[in-house]
């Protein structure tokens, strides 16, 4: 082979240790790519906000055009995909514990969504496989292409004819180097070793004049050059797994330049090094961030499940307890869907072990509804029996022996558990109704009792006047004491007449609360003293009456129980570090504190009732 500039070239060989040097710094560290990685380096678009259908919309455009699609993109598509659908799965179990079902006998419905999605992620994988083969292929040829020029090269060193004729040839052959690019990972270094070997070879049987030498040194310096400007401004790219691989590509092309002139080998590789590190830093930097905030999400992630798993079940005795307990879970499954993944290894058991403490606590709380369930159903049968007895007592005139017997029937009443709303209403009025009607007609027949009752009036006027009677002077305690005296001697007097009543006791309330007034006696002392003086009023329409307004209070008495459970629950979630936040927590406290009177209130009440039905007894 000759060469054009043959003829002028001095003989003057270039030195052995300038060519290795050149070598060693034009061989920077790269790292190592899979076939799946090579197939695309396109940009991830996150998918966190995506729909199931916008998915499958997006997947089906990577079918179409696989080659240009990043493994990471696929991944996180299916990731997100199955996030949704886990989410869909979970409020559908959820809704079918809530209407009775077992936890372990929910069966999910088909999901065409899903199916379309796997044949989609099916058609994906098996593109892909082909790509990784055809890829794989192309390296093995590019090996034995590689494997060819060094062969050629071999031959140019070991050739007797001048290296400065071959020069021409040598050159075309590093061409052809640059062009192949990509070669199975494992045999990358010997092949590169390989080459160096012969290239170092070549330069140094090569005799180049200084203006030929200082030419190729040029263009290669220009090449360096670019490739640094290439890499800084790598630092400023957003995408910092982008700026990484592309700064792989500027480490291949910056080993397969040639060297530059010796002095300024040290310079060139310095300043490419000194992006380089900038870029791998970044990069570096971003996935620890990455790693880092996946660690938290484990942690918040770890803690809601420890919440679910502690709850102590011993504490859920009623529907309320239950319900509030309910409203906690559903708060922290919304919390959860708030939080990003964990760590890839832990994603999955993490997840599955908070499922499994959600099931867990909806499939003991389908168990505690059944039970309840079953128990309300065996009450509302006693309740009807109960009815059953009271109707076919109800036109006796045998009035002494029939009162003890519905008497008695109450009290076993009282005895017997809730039942289900929709029947608690018609089931206590039709046990009432027959029990109204038997004292309404016993009523009746004991009309003697009416001169009694006259008697029972002027008692009654009586103690009105010594109420007006009480003198503004006298001491409060005395006051008190006298006010409390009359008022036990109201209610230990009978009935009056029915026409009378009203007005009567609407003259006695009046003075009661005028004295309670002057004399400050405490707001809860004058409605228990009123409820005591109405007592006799209550009994008058029918002696049943007095059970009627039991189990009216006794009702009044657990929704105020469930309203101040409620309170006291959302207390634990308020803070105070607002003003907002203090004035609604100072709100929220001043009716606690009024239910925890009202309930004081309501059960003395409900204790009067009690002394009143013994007495009768």
């Amino acid at each position: 082979m000759t060469d054009t500039h043959d003829t002028n070239l001095p003989q003057k060989p270039v030195e052995l240790e300038e060519e290795k040097k050149a070598a060693e710094v034009s061989e920077p560290a790269t790292t190592e790519t899979s076939a799946e990685e090579t197939i695309s380096e396109k940009p991830v678009e996150p998918a966190q906000k995506f729909t199931k259908e916008d998915i499958l919309v997006k997947l089906k455009e990577i079918a179409a055009d696989v080659e240009n699609a990043a493994k990471a993109e696929i991944d996180g598509l299916k990731q997100a995909f199955y996030k949704l659908h886990n989410t869909e799965l979970e409020a559908a179990k959820k809704l079918f514990i809530e209407n009775g079902g077992a936890a372990e006998e929910f069966i999910p419905q088909t999901d065409s969504v899903e199916e379309e999605f796997k044949n989609i992620m099916s058609v994906i994988k098996d593109k892909r496989n082909t790509l990784t083969a055809e890829l794989e292929k192309q390296k093995e040829m590019n090996l034995q292409i590689k494997l060819s020029i060094i062969e050629e090269l071999k031959e140019l060193v070991e050739s007797p004819d001048d290296a400065n004729k071959s020069y021409t040839e040598f050159k075309k052959l590093q061409q052809q180097w640059n062009e192949v690019k990509l070669v199975p990972q494992a045999k990358v270094n010997e092949l590169w070793k390989n080459y160096q070997l012969y290239v170092e070879k070549f330069y140094d049987l090569l005799k180049l004049n200084n203006e030929f030498r200082e030419y190729d040194f040029k263009k290669n310096l220009e090449i360096k050059n670019h490739l640094c400007e290439a890499a800084e401004k790598l630092a400023d790219e957003p995408d910092v797994v982008s700026a990484f691989h592309q700064l792989q590509k500027l480490h291949q092309e910056f080993r397969d330049t040639g060297p530059v002139a010796k002095e300024l080998r040290d310079e060139i590789w310095t300043r490419f090094k000194a992006a380089s590190t900038t870029v791998n830093r970044r990069h570096q930097q971003h996935f620890e961030a990455l790693k880092e905030a996946e660690q938290h999400n484990l942690d918040q992630k770890t803690v809601i499940c420890e919440i679910i798993e502690a709850i102590d079940y011993g504490e859920l005795t009623n529907f309320a307890s239950w319900e509030n307990k309910t409203q906690e879970i559903i708060a922290l499954q919304n919390k959860w869907k708030t939080i990003g993944f964990a760590p890839q290894k832990m994603n999955v058991k993490i997840f599955e072990r908070f499922r499994k403490a959600c099931d867990d606590f909806f499939r003991k709380k389908g168990e505690f509804f059944k039970a309840l369930k079953e128990g309300m159903n065996e009450n509302l049968e006693k309740k009807r029996a109960l009815c059953e007895k009271a109707e076919a007592l109800k036109d006796s005139t045998d009035w002494k022996a029939t009162s003890d017997e519905l008497t008695k029937l109450q009290k076993e009443w009282k005895t017997v558990g809730p039942v289900a709303k929709k029947y608690s209403d018609a089931v206590w009025k039709r046990f009432i109704s027959a029990c109204d009607y038997f004292f309404e007609q016993k009523n009746k027949a004991t009309s003697s009792q009416r001169s009694i009752e006259q008697e029972n009036l002027e008692k009654k006027k009586a103690i009105i006047e010594k109420l007006n009677g009480i003198s503004e002077d006298i001491e409060t305690e005395e006051a008190t004491q006298l006010v409390r005296e009359l008022m036990k001697e109201w209610n230990g007097t009978g009935h009056v007449p029915f026409k009378e009543k009203d007005k009567i006791y609407k003259q006695y309330h009046s003075q009661v609360d005028k004295l309670f007034e002057r004399f400050n006696i405490s707001a809860s002392n004058k409605k228990l003293s009123n409820f005591k003086s109405s007592i006799s009023s209550i009994q008058e329409g029918s002696p049943q009456a007095l059970y009627r307004e039991r189990e009216k209070l006794v009702r009044a008495f657990e929704n105020m129980k469930n309203e101040l459970q409620t309170y006291e629950n959302n207390l634990g979630f308020l803070t105070t570090s607002s003003k907002k936040g203090n004035s609604l927590l100072t709100e929220i406290n001043r009716k606690v504190e009024k239910l925890k009177a009202d309930i004081e209130l309501v059960k003395e009440k409900i204790k009067v009732i009690d002394e009143n039905i013994k007495n009768e007894e």
